[in-house]
């Protein structure tokens, strides 16, 4: 067995691309976990019917993109990255999100041939059931997907800064692991850590003073922050059908 696999548990955790790497030839499922914000947003999208389209990069690739889909481009119309701009979204529409870590991750976790689950803090006990079903007794992988410093949202996409973990994607994935465990499934050393930091931490707190939650508030988006805080406020668990991420 590859050590890095995590084998013997049924819950499995690691973070980023690497993660995805690492855990995706033995995990029947891979839940990404991008809490602010692409994986917050998604889910208020795909709780008022609409679907995403996630899209790596802001530019003409991912404009190009959208487009080929019949998807509106955040950011061009009302809707963006930002949970709190998606609220009112109209039923049935496809909105494509470009965010460099979630939607990346979520292309690879799919091309491991994995099923493919959005999981934040709002639907992180819809999501561990929703991943329950799809395992169907296979391993459950939980990729936090971290931060990447020095990335250029409207680059090449040519260089990437070494990895972040977040204090908000690492509890996102708590959430989720924990939820797990609450159905008997038996967690990682790496799946525990991070449910212990969950059932031990004020999340509204701990996202509200942390870096990625400082930024989004010095940018005048405290709400974005309160609501990506919220935890099982929501039903909705995101699943990949195609290209798109959307309730069942």
């Amino acid at each position: 067995m590859d050590t890095w696999e995590q084998p013997g548990h049924d819950v499995r955790l690691e973070w980023g691309a690497e993660g995805v790497t690492a855990l995706g030839g033995a995990c029947a499922v891979l839940v990404v976990v991008d809490v602010l914000s692409f994986c917050t947003t998604t889910d208020l999208v795909a709780a008022r019917g609409g679907r995403v389209l996630p899209v790596r990069w802001r530019d003409e690739r991912g404009v190009a993109e959208a487009r080929a889909e019949g998807a509106v481009v955040a950011g061009e119309a009302a809707w963006t990255l930002r949970p709190s701009s998606v609220t009112d979204i109209p039923s049935g529409t496809l909105l494509a999100l470009p965010s460099p870590n979630g939607a990346t991750l979520t292309a690879a976790a799919a091309a491991t041939g994995a099923h493919v689950l959005a999981g934040c803090l709002r639907n992180a006990s819809a999501v561990a059931a929703k991943a329950l079903e799809l395992a169907a007794g296979r391993p459950v992988g939980v990729i936090p997907a971290g931060e990447r410093w020095g990335i250029d949202l409207l680059g090449e996409g040519k260089h990437f800064g070494p990895l972040r973990p977040c204090v908000e994607d690492q509890l996102g994935a708590g959430a989720i692991a924990a939820a797990l465990a609450r159905h008997g499934r038996t967690l990682s050393a790496e799946a525990a850590l991070a449910a212990m930091a969950y059932a031990g931490t004020d999340l509204s707190h701990a996202l509200r003073t942390c870096s990625s939650g400082r930024e989004l508030t010095a940018a005048g988006h405290p709400g974005d922050v309160e609501l990506a805080a919220q935890t099982d406020v929501s039903t909705t668990a995101p699943t990949l059908r195609g290209k798109t991420l959307e309730a069942e």
